[in-house]
């Protein structure tokens, strides 16, 4: 039975660029909503940018411009990244506009008419300088447990105490550094408290969608079970009302009959699902409110990190349920991304550039693929290992995959005329296409990509088998002079494993949407987008074969983890050398820890055209690993045991060929183009391991 079905993503928030986070994300999103419509279901897709908001606001007034200009600045960027990992929303929008500003009024004042809407006086800090309220990221002061200072008004990086910006000690204004002052102002609450909105959540957080299934995760659930109580410890709820309102000045959408104050950033940007979604209605010419019945069969589900789970579990179907709209059919949560099993850390090399990526001309569908890999539908965290992701994409994507198409279609090309013919019974081969399709389409739909992937590969491998089991080099040998029972073997061998080509390639269109469509394009001569229906049908020809995916190249990895240089100051008159940097104080100059160190070993590292590995003794307890980019100008038997100069005090760097920790100093010319070598610094005789210089 058709469904038709809304699905969102989380709004990114507009003051910056997407991350990696954002594109695992609408990469999940994206193969969910494409393997839904190939089982012929209705989807809209859409997404917008979480544009209001106080961080916008001040980010916008440092660069000396207009919020909505810095708004418009990044999401220009948008289509850039969607577009190159091939993410297809039907619609991207904003959530400053007209459809978001009169839905978020709608909703308000029905919530209101509901008696969900209080009003209390409540005391904040307010900066005197600046003239408006700061919320804790902007209060800073010493903590009162351990003393640090500059420490955020409401928990301290130190100690880790948890406190109210008014225990602060010394507490200053991080905007202008101005005293702030207790000051009162009339906030507005939606009653989340109220024993109307507990009943509604316990009923909706534990029961289940149209489809008859959970509308949260194991995960989510339990993690509501600890704000509504009821799990394993029991217990009553502990909901306290929402502060939904902030004070001018704000970049937001004013509250109706309440000159000077706006919605929280929190409560409209939810709403900025059905603002899109009504926009891309009107292009479309759908009818929103139709769609969006309460009472009509319309499922709505959002894809979303798991650190924005209390707003998605508790506040947004509140607020649509008692503002008379309709509530989500489910939440689809996933963890965090880390790389080589470390919080992602731009300083410490460890952060992925979407964009960069994209730069170095790496396949999209690398990434979608081992995405796809490593995704489930736990709230679990995605590891991305540059090992790992070599030999993925180069085992299976082309050592498994490809591979059928380039080995059989080669065979069937020169001696068939492109011809396939299958001249035993097929019933046995659809029978097992049948099977594995019906088991990979199910798992991506349950959202189990990493089990619909492996059942896919282990299809491939069953094909390689087979196909090397009956050798068909052996058979084309002396073709023209074999029997017609040779020929007829060895083409039902190649059109069998091109139908096995076929069938993988249609259960992962919605995982490599464009190589899909260039194998049935280019070597089926098919030109509708695939269909679940499609595994089952076997192709009777071929176009020659072309290459369809290059393997992974190591150093792609290094340069993917490596940052791009930057832009180098005006030239000063330092010839054959850099410019001189800018004037630092002694202080800077002093947190620097240089030291001697002895190279103690030395060697080439396996896949890197740039790296040597180098062991120092830098007059520690134990030797140190670093590794350096000057295997051009060095061998290593040359440096094993010479002195030479290390920062000691660099924060350790993971690598894809392992951690490097420091970094030694060499000099260079900076001009790439002139060749003028490496040279690494090398103390004179008598220095000693450890020692500081100075």
């Amino acid at each position: 039975m058709s469904r038709t079905i809304f699905v969102t993503t989380a709004l990114p928030y507009a003051n910056g660029s997407f991350h990696i986070g954002h594109i695992m994300e609408y990469i999940q999103a994206d193969i969910w909503v494409r393997c839904m419509r190939m089982a012929g279901h209705t989807v809209h897709f859409v997404g917008a940018d979480d544009a209001h908001g106080a961080p916008i606001m001040l980010k916008a007034e440092s660069e000396g411009i207009t919020p909505r200009a810095l708004v418009a600045r990044y999401a220009s960027e948008r289509p850039r990244y969607l577009d190159g990992f091939h993410i297809q929303f039907d619609h991207w929008h904003s959530t400053d506009t007209p459809e978001n500003t009169q839905l978020s009024h709608d909703i308000y004042k029905n919530l209101k008419a509901a008696g969900l809407i209080s009003t209390r006086s409540i005391e904040q800090f307010y900066d005197p300088v600046k003239g408006m309220f700061l919320a804790d990221r902007y209060i800073k002061g010493e903590c009162p447990n351990c003393h640090a200072k500059d420490q955020y008004g409401d928990a301290c990086e130190v100690c880790g105490s948890v406190y109210a910006p008014t225990d602060l000690i010394n507490p200053y204004s991080a905007l202008t550094k101005a005293t702030p002052v207790l000051k009162s102002s009339e906030h507005f609450f939606f009653n989340l408290s109220d024993p109307r909105c507990v009943e509604f959540l316990q009923a909706w957080t534990t029961g289940n969608n149209r489809q008859g299934h959970k509308r949260l995760q194991s995960e989510v659930l339990a993690k509501t079970r600890e704000w509504l109580g009821g799990g394993a410890n029991g217990g009553e709820a502990n909901l306290a009302d929402w502060d939904i309102s902030r004070d001018a000045p704000y970049f937001g959408i004013e509250i109706p009959d309440a000159p000077g104050k706006y919605f929280y950033v929190w409560l409209d940007a939810p709403v900025g699902y059905l603002a899109s979604l009504k926009a891309y209605c009107a292009i479309k010419g759908l009818d929103f409110d139709q769609l969006l019945d309460p009472d009509g069969q319309t499922e709505q589900f959002h894809f979303i990190g798991k650190d924005i789970v209390y707003f998605h579990a508790l506040f947004w179907p509140a607020m649509l349920k008692f503002s008379g709209r309709k509530t989500p059919d489910g939440l689809h949560v996933h963890g965090f991304i880390t790389v080589s099993g470390e919080k992602m850390s731009k300083s410490r090399g460890t952060g992925i550039s979407p964009l960069r990526y994209l730069e170095l001309g790496m396949d999209p569908e690398w990434l979608r693929y081992y995405m796809a890999a490593k995704l489930n539908a736990h709230v679990e965290d995605v590891d991305f290992n540059p090992d790992d992701f070599i030999a993925r994409v180069n085992s299976d994507l082309v050592g498994k995959y490809i591979n059928i198409a380039s080995r059989a279609a080669n065979f069937i090309s020169k001696h068939f005329d492109g011809q396939l013919g299958y001249q035993e019974n097929t019933q046995v081969l659809l029978g097992e296409i049948e099977r594995v399709a019906s088991s990979v389409r199910a798992d991506l739909e349950a959202r189990e990509y990493g089990r619909a992937i492996r059942q896919a590969m282990a299809f491939a491998d069953s094909i390689n088998q087979a196909f090397d089991a009956a050798q068909p080099w052996v058979l084309a040998k002396g073709l023209a002079q074999a029997s017609a029972a040779q020929k007829d073997q060895l083409q039902d061998v190649c059109s069998r494993a091109l139908a096995g080509f076929r069938a993988l390639t249609v259960m992962l269109s919605p995982v490599l949407p464009t190589l899909a469509a260039n194998v049935a394009q280019n070597l089926f001569g098919e030109t509708a987008a695939y269909q679940w229906a499609d595994a089952h049908k076997l192709p009777t020809s071929i176009s020659p074969f072309k290459h369809l995916m290059q393997r992974v190249e190591p150093r792609m990895l290094d340069d993917l983890f490596e940052a791009p240089a930057e832009a180098a100051p005006a030239p000063t008159a330092v010839p054959g050398g850099q410019p001189i940097a800018p004037t630092i104080d002694f202080k800077d100059f002093a947190k620097i820890d240089l030291r001697i160190a002895r190279i103690v070993q030395c060697e080439t590292v396996d896949g890197s055209d740039k790296l040597l590995r180098l062991t120092l003794d830098v007059g520690e307890d134990r030797n140190r690993q670093v590794l350096s980019g000057i295997k051009a100008a060095y061998s290593p038997a040359d440096l094993i045991g010479k002195l030479t100069v290390v920062v000691a005090n660099l924060a350790p760097r993971k690598m894809r060929f392992g951690v490097s920790e420091g970094m030694i100093l060499a000099a260079s010319h900076s001009d790439a183009s002139v060749d003028a070598g490496i040279y690494i610094l090398e103390p004179w005789e008598g220095a000693q391991p450890g020692m500081r210089i100075s």
